[in-house]
């Protein structure tokens, strides 16, 4: 018998500790009969502040991923959801092949979404080709993002890094900020910007930046939800939260 609530699926949702703003972002959009399930691995050094600071960060989450997943597997989820975006751009397409295959391992070969994987599938969707990105990231971070577009053979022409201090501060990020970011980022020269990094509370202000820019703004959370819905055979579509929940 099917979950009385989760009657069309169940989505484990892999997030930080420190995160604040990937339940929320997908509970304002939630379809019928599709719940959300949370699995929070523990953040030990949320300091961003430096590459050094951040690598050390990466680090030390990849020894807590993994008991996340596994404590999430006891709610019987139908798809995995990743609600972290760094690691999956780490060491390019092959670097994010590996992370999912190590989630796949515990999650009992469960379908994944990955911030990295569902970017470009949207990217592709859109017949996209120049892309800008923005991240809360320090220039280590910067580095690998730029780097797994450009293996998805996107020219990626800018990359704006606003390096957040702490796991926790992305959040902080006011709307006007990234909207000025992103009006900063935009040019002729740019077919869509991309978002990363879960934290940044981007759905909003990206799905008013379409309208400003007359462009796709993938925010990432919004373009992960999308990716997972339809992986799952669930085609609902949705105003207010970006061209892809919207059109796609």
């Amino acid at each position: 018998m099917p979950d009385v609530v989760g009657y069309r699926a169940k989505i484990g949702v892999i997030l930080p500790s420190t995160n604040t703003v990937v339940e929320h972002d997908l509970n304002q959009v939630r379809p019928p009969g599709v719940t959300f399930h949370s699995g929070r691995f523990f953040v030990e050094a949320p300091d961003l502040s430096s590459d050094d600071a951040f690598l050390h960060f990466l680090g030390l989450i990849r020894d807590t991923i993994p008991n996340a997943v596994r404590d999430i597997m006891t709610c019987e989820p139908d798809y995995i959801l990743m609600g972290m975006s760094a690691e999956t751009f780490w060491g390019g397409k092959e670097g994010n092949a590996e992370f999912e295959a190590r989630v796949r391992e515990i999650s009992g070969d469960l379908g994944i979404t990955s911030g990295a994987d569902a970017c470009n599938a949207a990217l592709e969707r859109l017949d996209a080709s120049r892309i800008a990105c923005i991240t809360p990231y320090q220039p280590v971070g910067d580095e690998q993002v730029h780097g797994y577009f450009t293996e998805c053979g996107y020219d990626v022409k800018r990359v704006k890094g606003l390096r957040c201090e702490t796991a926790t501060s992305i959040a902080d990020v006011t709307p006007e900020t990234l909207l000025e970011e992103l009006k900063a980022l935009d040019g002729p020269d740019i077919d869509a910007i991309v978002q990363c990094g879960t934290n940044l509370s981007m759905v909003a202000v990206a799905d008013e930046a379409e309208k400003i820019l007359g462009k796709p703004v993938l925010a990432i959370n919004a373009t992960c939800l999308w990716h997972a819905l339809r992986t799952l055979d669930i085609a609902d579509q949705f105003e207010g939260h970006g061209m892809m929940l919207r059109e796609f």
